[in-house]
């Protein structure tokens, strides 16, 4: 089961704390909206502090493994560390230590290699939300959502399909599907035994989605969880010239993949490639209502 070490966890923010922006992935060409997202940030009060991440490239990446190493890793501590955006690149840092120090850790996307290893570490504070460069573009109830967590609120329960029935409670694992498949045989993939699990993906076809499904079933992970659940997977449809009849949909995909696992299933979640990210605390105890469609966050 995840353990998190009791010296890590990480306490609310306040007003006047520093915020550390990380590109840790592919290139941020958008600066407007990068400026947005900081601009919500600093309306809660927080400070942010200046970056360099625009437009700074090596190949595709954000710039090389050191200098986006150093971005992730700052010689002083930021009590809010948040990602510029997705794309590619992040898990390349996890082939040197980690230094994790305590802190809130906010992305999403292909940050969550950073966000699976750091939890693995036993480190709390990781936050599966908006990145920066979609902050801005949030409805409030997910801005909301956000800064409930960060400043130590209640957030209310999030809403998507019952599709198996039962209740489950444990340690709540999001990760996109992608980031965490590339992940399992490492040591960066957390105890997943009696936690809930989320997934969201973007872009990738259904028999892509049933062949790591199958793949962390044929690894033992999906048999040990008291819950899963899934959100978005935005643009995961069979294209058009494979609509023959000789095809999965998405959803009957998803359905198939988890419904003999004898655990609630919810489908349907606002959470991943989607504008409303609902924001969900990392290896915090959930509760998930397979008939419902509820996904809860427990004190």
């Amino acid at each position: 089961m995840v353990y998190i070490r009791p010296e890590t966890f990480t306490s609310p923010l306040k007003i006047g704390d520093e915020v550390q922006t990380v590109a840790a992935s592919s290139e941020v060409i958008d600066e407007e909206s990068l400026s947005d997202g900081l601009d919500v940030l600093k309306s809660w009060g927080l400070i942010c502090r200046s970056h360099n991440v625009c437009k700074r490239h090596w190949g595709y990446l954000a710039g090389d493994d050191k200098t986006r190493f150093l971005d992730l890793h700052p010689q002083k501590t930021a009590e809010l560390i948040v990602f510029a955006k997705g794309g590619w690149g992040s898990a390349r840092l996890l082939e040197k230590p980690q230094p994790w120090k305590k802190g809130w850790m906010l992305g999403f996307s292909d940050a969550s290699s950073l966000l699976l290893a750091r939890i693995s570490a036993g480190f709390d504070g990781g936050i599966h939300g908006p990145m920066l460069t979609s902050l801005a573009e949030e409805p409030s109830w997910s801005k909301e959502r956000l800064h409930a967590i960060l400043f130590g609120k209640s957030v209310p329960d999030i809403y998507g399909e019952g599709w198996n029935n039962g209740i489950g409670v444990g340690p709540l694992i999001v990760t996109n599907l992608t980031i965490g498949s590339h992940l399992l045989g490492s040591r960066h993939i957390p105890d997943l035994k009696g936690s809930i699990l989320i997934l969201e993906d973007i872009g990738e076809e259904p028999y892509r989605i049933e062949r790591m499904l199958t793949h962390w079933r044929l690894v033992g992970l999906l048999q040990q969880l008291a819950g899963i659940g899934f959100g978005r997977f935005q643009d995961c449809e069979a294209p058009k010239e494979h609509l023959d009849g000789h095809y999965f949909e998405l959803q009957e995909v998803l359905q198939e993949r988890s419904s003999d696992l004898g655990i609630p299933v919810v489908g349907e979640l606002p959470i991943g490639h989607c504008c409303g990210n609902a924001s969900l605390p990392i290896g915090r105890k959930a509760l998930i209502d397979g008939k419902k469609g509820i996904l809860r966050i427990l004190p």
